[in-house]
């Protein structure tokens, strides 16, 4: 062989092995991280503030295992999620309504988790960036009660295919635009539990029953720009309980592992899956927020020897413990269900907070119902605006349920001499609005601390300002708010 034919046959060589290195090199072609496969995707944060990212996707659903679930690159390395829940169709349970009126759920989807390191800078599912948490959140963004109510034993259809009746893309896209650093949702994000009647144009075609696709029609879609925007703090609300949106909760919300035992697949275990252990999440600069489980919180004064009692008592002892933690300053408490504030009746005056939930805290801690450390407390379940300022030792109450489902009416303005959410209590001030919307929490800068808090409508006119300090609450406008 002469020296160039030689040198020419090497470089051919080289060659092939230089395009095979190039060509181990190329990332790897991973079927269940192709981003056509991924319906949802969002960061929640659960107890003691651990992240998690979760995503539903349709691959490989005769798979088994963690091969379904795609890639997660944080920080350049990517490692394969873990599967929380496979794609199914459930039996037909027991649920809040007549058998002729339910249906199986089905979840056509799965889902895979996996945590996120408190340290991690980027993080991103199939190509889709994750919006990773702050320390120390600037902006809170706090809704509930967003779903669009389909009930037939409460004859109630709202008009779900219109924006006017059913604001909720409407309010998701402009809390966007606020561009928020965490998001609180205080529950109830399912209302679609019966068929819309034939004869109702408003919500003509809608999906219902618990499984995926009312999910998705009534809080997984018109959510989606939030869900990208920042990470979740999600509450359990009543509809959320088991015979109701329980098994989508467990799925998809609830920040623990996944347990069948706690999926309210079986109505056998449902005595052990309507109640979660409370958690704390810290927000940074000496503030966390204290997450209850209100689900099945009746109406009426529970006796020191009802079961719920018993877990309700234990459960505020744990509030107790959280709240009184070392290098913790402010202390905010979060449930569905209002403790401290106001429920409107038609044709009456009003009712007072939960009787249920009052008769557990009386029994630790007398009057003062929440233990010491409880500053601000947050609810839902009501679906309007309520910020009070007691005159007594209590801490501020806030409802922000106005979200998305039927509207309630107003309180009476001024609220009667006397009225009083709970034994002991004296109201200094309220205000209050029974128009769709949300609310911003904007940290104050030291050595202020405390939050501002913005009541917004759903297209984003500013209804009221309110400073908190410490237990106390102090808005620019009283009384009932105009929209």
């Amino acid at each position: 062989m002469s020296f160039y034919k030689k040198h020419y046959v090497l470089a051919l060589i080289a060659t092939g092995m230089l395009a095979g290195c190039q060509h181990q090199q190329r990332p790897f072609a991973d079927a269940a991280s192709n981003a056509a496969n991924l319906q949802a995707a969002w960061v929640e944060l659960g107890d003691n503030g651990q992240a998690m990212a979760r995503v539903l996707t349709r691959f490989g659903t005769a798979k088994g295992g963690n091969a379904l679930c795609p890639l997660l690159t944080v920080d350049g390395a990517s490692t394969r999620m873990s599967l929380r829940v496979a794609a199914g169709t459930l039996p037909l349970r027991p649920t809040a309504s007549a058998v002729a009126d339910s249906k199986p759920s089905v979840f056509p989807l799965s889902v895979c988790e996996a945590s996120l390191p408190a340290n991690a800078r980027q993080a991103s599912v199939a190509g889709r960036p994750l919006p990773l948490p702050k320390a120390e959140p600037q902006r809170i963004l706090v809704l509930a009660d967003t779903g669009c109510r389909m009930k037939k034993a409460d004859n109630a259809f709202q008009a779900c295919n219109d924006t006017a009746a059913w604001p909720l893309t409407t309010t998701v896209a402009t809390a966007t635009g606020f561009e928020p650093d965490l998001v609180l949702h205080i529950g109830d994000y399912h209302y679609r539990e019966n068929p819309c009647p034939a004869d109702i144009d408003g919500c003509r075609d809608s999906p219902w029953g618990y499984g995926w696709d009312a999910w998705e029609a009534d809080f997984f879609k018109p959510a989606a720009p939030l869900l990208a925007k920042a990470a979740w703090i999600f509450v359990r609300g009543n509809h959320e309980e088991c015979k109701r949106a329980g098994q989508g909760w467990f799925r998809f919300l609830d920040p623990r592992p996944y347990d069948d035992a706690r999926s309210c697949n079986d109505p056998v275990n449902d005595e052990q899956a309507n109640y979660s252990e409370p958690y704390a999440v810290t927000l940074g600069a000496g503030s966390q927020l204290i997450v209850f489980d209100s689900s099945k919180a009746n109406k009426i004064a529970l006796k020191p020897e009802d079961p719920q009692f018993q877990i309700y008592q234990k459960q505020f002892k744990t509030v107790a413990a959280l709240a009184g933690k070392a290098g913790i300053s402010t202390s905010i408490f979060t449930d569905h269900h209002p403790i401290l504030a106001f429920s409107p009746v038609v044709g009456t005056q009003m009712v007072p907070g939960n009787r249920s939930l009052q008769s557990v805290m009386r029994s630790l801690n007398g009057l003062a119902y929440y233990p010491p450390g409880i500053q601000l407390a947050l609810h839902g379940h009501v679906h309007a605006f309520q910020a009070i300022d007691f005159a007594s030792s209590h801490p501020a109450t806030i409802v922000s349920g106005n979200g998305g489902d039927n509207i309630e009416v107003a309180l009476p303005d001024p609220l009667p001499i006397g009225s009083a959410p709970a034994e002991g209590t004296v109201v200094e001030k309220i205000a209050q609005h029974n128009s769709f919307g949300f609310m911003l929490m904007e940290r104050r800068p030291a050595p202020a601390h405390g939050w501002t808090i913005k009541v917004y409508a759903a297209a984003g006119k500013l209804l009221t300002t309110c400073m908190q300090s410490g237990s106390h609450l102090s808005c620019d406008k009283s009384g009932f708010i105009a929209p």
